[in-house]
């Protein structure tokens, strides 16, 4: 029935037509809606990917994670290594026709870097940001920073003038329903302005006629309606009766079924992102547990239990239906800092486990809450019950409560959870993304909004710190490995696997899987019917 009204109200209004789609006209379903349209609000791949049509970042990253201009046409270090010179691109509008410029950059990372902003992180290093001209921005940041201009693949660029006479200056503040004009409007630069949203149902946005990359970019479709689809049988059948034509998201059950359909594309590859367990080790309690004055998780020798327990080839070949990477270490192979050694994990060991719970003082177990989405990563409510059943064997009763993204990363953002299910992406493509969101102890300097563990360590902090200041790779690669070493050996995060991803298609549209798994509509191609 919900399939029906939905498809019902797209004919009713002259969207589909009885042989498909229109050939300007591209629906497009996902798991879910993002939670904001503020793009300095939440730092989530839900909400980026759809931001990236009506946005724009100063750079961006290929299909292959090269790093490409966008709206800075090239960026260097000037003679003092602190400071970062980006060239703007000439002749830029933003949609409702004003002129972008430099003092457009100035606020908008000045603005991403205010309290509210979940991306904030990302400038912690950033002193101060400076028009020289109208077309010349120097960012000065706390030292040498190698890789600034990779912190900024997902910072976008906002009209000051909009955002002021619309009351949006600042962010949207995510740990609250506060809303700001910027929640459900948009004024970027991208390729296409919004037309429409109703939040949870459908957001339509059409092509911008005054683009500054038409003739660069094929631009062929002109119409991009986002069809937020939770139930993943509803979202392969809108596919299968072609009422929608393109999707993400697909559940690792039917993409063998999806791939011996003649009338669409799937295209497949790894996915920059890791897929773990977070634990509450900084508690003197459980929150969601019957076990009252305790915190097993705060013992090292409970954390190792959990970690032998798990049975990640049996994810991969059960829950993933063979369509995950396995892996001991919370960074893909993309990024800096990855190693073979850290990402090989132990095979499952329930006695051991069952000792060192009994070591720890829990020889009959206890019992837990874990916390998972269910409309975010692949399969992620069927992975979060298999882990239940997992510990279930050594004696640690858990109970699964899924729940959808936008409320896990609100109770992720507010420290409110003891286990929980959750995925990191890496767009800069170095360690230092992951150390300053989800390992840096939380709220201090900016970083660490994430990390909702309760780990904390002096030491840690200042060498995380020091990797947006040191000029030798050398050095900033060993601090961290460093750094590494402690995360991996304080297992305040449980990894699981890295994910694959699946773009699922009508035949005649060819959408590359990028590591990100993040689209730009202005560069699909459309085939002949």
């Amino acid at each position: 029935m919900l399939l029906k009204t939905l498809f019902s109200s797209l004919l009713a209004a002259g969207l589909l037509t009885a042989g498909g789609a229109q050939a300007e006209t591209l629906r497009w379903a996902r798991a879910s809606d993002p939670t904001t349209l503020d793009p300095h609000s939440f730092n989530t791949g839900t909400n980026f990917v759809l931001l990236h049509q009506m946005y724009e970042t100063l750079v961006t990253r290929d299909a292959k994670g090269k790093l490409v201009p966008t709206l800075a046409t090239s960026w260097k270090l000037t003679a003092d290594p602190s400071v970062w010179e980006f060239k703007l691109r000439p002749n830029v509008k933003f949609h409702d026709g004003t002129a972008f410029t430099a003092k457009d950059v100035v606020f908008s990372l000045q603005r991403a870097k205010g309290p509210g902003a979940q991306v904030k992180s990302l400038l912690a290093s950033m002193v101060e940001a400076k028009a020289v001209d109208e077309l010349t921005v120097h960012v000065k940041t706390n030292g040498p920073n190698l890789i600034f201009p990779d912190n900024l693949t997902n910072l976008f660029m906002m009209s000051e003038a909009w955002a002021k006479a619309k009351g949006a200056e600042t962010t949207q503040d995510p740990a609250s329903s506060t809303e700001n004009f910027a929640t459900r409007n948009a004024n970027g630069t991208g390729p296409y302005m919004l037309a429409s949203r109703e939040q949870d149902s459908r957001t339509v946005m059409k092509a911008n006629p005054q683009y500054w990359g038409k003739g660069q970019a094929p631009l062929q479709i002109t119409e991009l309606i986002y069809l937020p689809i939770k139930s993943p049988a509803t979202r392969v059948a809108a596919l299968l009766s072609g009422e929608v034509d393109f999707a993400q998201d697909i559940p690792a059950q039917d993409v063998a079924r999806l791939k011996q359909d003649q009338r669409l594309r799937i295209n497949e590859g790894p996915e920059n992102r890791s897929i773990f367990l977070g634990l509450n080790v900084g508690g003197k309690e459980l929150k969601h547990s019957s076990l009252k004055g305790k915190n097993p998780l705060a013992d090292p020798r409970v954390r190792e239990a959990i970690h032998l327990a798990i049975d990640r080839d049996a994810l991969k070949r059960s829950t993933m239906r063979g369509l995950s990477i396995p892996s001991g270490m919370i960074a893909p192979s993309f990024v800096n800092g990855y190693s073979k050694a850290m990402a090989a994990y132990p095979k499952v060991d329930s006695a051991k486990a069952k000792q060192l719970l009994a070591d720890a003082g829990y020889p009959n177990g206890f019992d837990l809450t874990l916390h998972t989405s269910n409309d975010r990563y692949v399969n992620d409510e069927a992975i979060s019950t298999a882990i239940a059943g997992f510990l279930g064997r050594i004696g640690i009763k858990t109970t699964v409560v899924a729940r959808p993204i936008a409320q896990q990363s609100v109770a992720i953002n507010n420290a409110d959870l003891d286990f929980y299910l959750y995925g990191w992406g890496v767009p800069t493509y170095d360690s230092a993304y992951i150390f300053d969101f989800l390992v840096h102890t939380r709220g201090k300097d900016g970083r660490g909004p994430t990390n909702a563990t309760g780990f904390s360590s002096a030491e840690v902090d200042k060498d995380i710190v020091s990797l947006a200041s040191e000029p030798d790779k050398a050095k900033r690669d060993a601090t961290i490995q460093r750094i590494w070493n402690v995360v991996q050996k304080e297992r305040f995060y449980i990894p699981l696997h890295d994910q694959v991803i699946h773009f699922a298609s009508i035949k005649r549209i060819d959408v590359p899987v990028h590591p990100d798994n993040a689209v730009l509509f202005k560069d699909v191609k459309l085939g002949a019917k």
